[in-house]
């Protein structure tokens, strides 16, 4: 896909309507996909976003934007996310959007002692979810603005995901693509979630896909 208009239109959930979620959704319905987004507050506070957002856009419960979304954007805090149901989500892809921030999230032994990876204990939250780990290191001005389809892979900023499921990484990185920015995989929800954690050379990092790729020493 190039140019900014989806090659097979979606339905993409947004569970969140912060900064990343509010952005995601702007873009993803800009490019031509159909948007139901939620928050813990209920849809009625959502209803200047969806006005915002147009036409292809909904104010929903989780629920709902969960079962809407062939795709779901998860961007809200992670210690909110283990609390998700996970029937809505059964069956479906899950772009995980957050970090772990002990400060805001408490402390979670497991990712502290380096254990295991966020994205790996929200995929054990949502077991019946296909869950990709993107969205996360890039600041939401920089997503909300530098998109440029017009620019060749190397030169688009890149945009980073991991993921244990390749069909489902498959259709992040088309995603990706059609926002304008270029995927580059990480690797699985163990080893690519790591390198997109906060602290690390790539997270909240502006890198082209040819720099990101030489900062991941391939």
């Amino acid at each position: 896909m190039r140019g900014g208009v989806a090659s097979t239109r979606m339905n993409i959930g947004v569970i969140g309507s912060g900064k990343i979620g509010a952005t995601v959704a702007q873009l993803a319905v800009r490019a031509g996909h159909s948007v139901q987004i939620a928050n813990s507050r209920g849809p009625a506070s959502l209803k200047p976003l969806e006005h915002q957002l147009g036409a292809n856009a909904r104010a929903a419960t989780v629920e709902a934007a969960a079962s809407f979304g062939d795709l779901v954007i998860v961007a809200i805090p992670f210690g909110i996310s283990l609390a998700l149901p996970p029937a809505p989500f059964a069956g479906r892809i899950v772009v995980d959007a957050g970090n772990y921030y002990p400060g805001r999230d408490g402390q979670i032994e497991a990712l502290d002692a380096g254990a295991t990876t966020s994205s790996e204990l929200l995929a054990e939250r949502l077991p019946g979810a296909r869950v990709v780990k993107a969205f996360n290191t890039m600041y939401f001005a920089t997503l909300a603005a530098r998109g440029d389809a017009s620019r060749i892979d190397d030169e688009r900023l890149a945009l980073f995901l991991a993921g244990d499921d390749a069909q489902a990484k498959a259709a992040v990185a088309e995603l990706i693509e059609e926002l304008g920015f270029a995927a580059v995989d990480t690797g699985t929800l163990a080893a690519g979630g790591r390198l997109q954690q906060p602290g690390s050379a790539i997270y909240n990092t502006e890198l082209t896909r040819a720099e990101a790729l030489t900062a991941l020493g391939r």
